[in-house]
């Protein structure tokens, strides 16, 4: 599987081979279509395997598709 399955968009994509990414991680095979759907979305994943990705990835997505608005478009709540 590749990041390109995902269909994501073009600048998604190039911003992720930029940094050398080619393969996504189990956790983000998994939680980035589910968030690709709009749906909300709960992940455990050990640290180091790339959970921060597997949910702002769609969330750039989303953002680069929609028009810019002043309303909250994305939310992400984490413990401290």
């Amino acid at each position: 599987m590749s990041f390109e399955q995902f269909s994501l968009d073009q600048r998604v994509i190039s911003g992720i081979k930029s940094i050398g990414y080619t393969i996504p991680t189990p956790i983000q095979q998994q939680a980035i279509p589910i968030a690709l759907a709009g749906r909300d979305l709960l992940g455990l994943a050990q640290t180091g395997t790339g959970k921060t990705a597997a949910f702002i990835l769609p969330i750039l997505h989303r953002l680069s598709r929609e028009p810019t608005s002043r309303k909250v478009r994305a939310l992400v709540i984490t413990p401290t």
